[in-house]
């Protein structure tokens, strides 16, 4: 009998992954969409090279980011789009959104920079309902970095953290 090493299972599951605010993390959503980047581009003929076309790449344009069916015991994204409602200043934050395996590693973080509340839709009332606490909530933001954790998922939620959220 053949004696193998021990593998690590490090599975990536979608009902796994939560939104961390300012260092804490604020709720649990179902589903996430909108992350990702558009790099505007130009394509231009060069005179005298008729089989090829020049591009040149102009500014990103990040997608709005869609956070559905959130589950939190916590009021701070209704506090934070409620202090760009009052018109206070400051109100762009940094969100991680991170996705853990079956151990409770983390195995990716996407640092959502510079975003700011364009969206908030509450679920239906409903007396008979099983409804969540956020059922959308849409962000505009400015920047996007991805971070994945070291040897396969070994950083845990508690160690490996700088202050602002990014792993070290």
């Amino acid at each position: 009998m053949v004696q193998t090493a021990p593998r690590e299972l490090n599975y990536v599951i979608a009902d796994r992954f939560y939104v961390e605010m300012e260092g804490t993390l604020t709720a649990a959503f179902n589903e996430c969409s909108g992350l990702g980047v558009q790099l505007k581009r130009e394509a231009f003929m060069e005179g005298g090279v008729n089989d090829q076309q020049r591009i040149l790449i102009g500014q990103p344009e990040f997608s709005d980011l869609a956070l559905k069916r959130g589950i939190t015991n916590n009021l701070v994204f209704w506090a934070w789009l409620n202090d760009i409602l009052t018109c206070k200043t400051n109100c762009r934050r940094t969100i991680n959104i991170l996705l853990f395996n079956q151990a409770g590693e983390t195995i990716q973080c996407w640092t959502v920079i510079g975003a700011i509340p364009v969206s908030w839709k509450a679920p239906p009332l409903q007396a008979d309902g099983n409804t969540v606490a956020i059922e959308e909530l849409t962000l505009a933001y400015e920047g996007l970095q991805i971070n994945q954790a070291q040897s396969g998922g070994s950083q845990s939620l508690s160690k490996g953290r700088t202050p602002t959220g990014y792993f070290a």
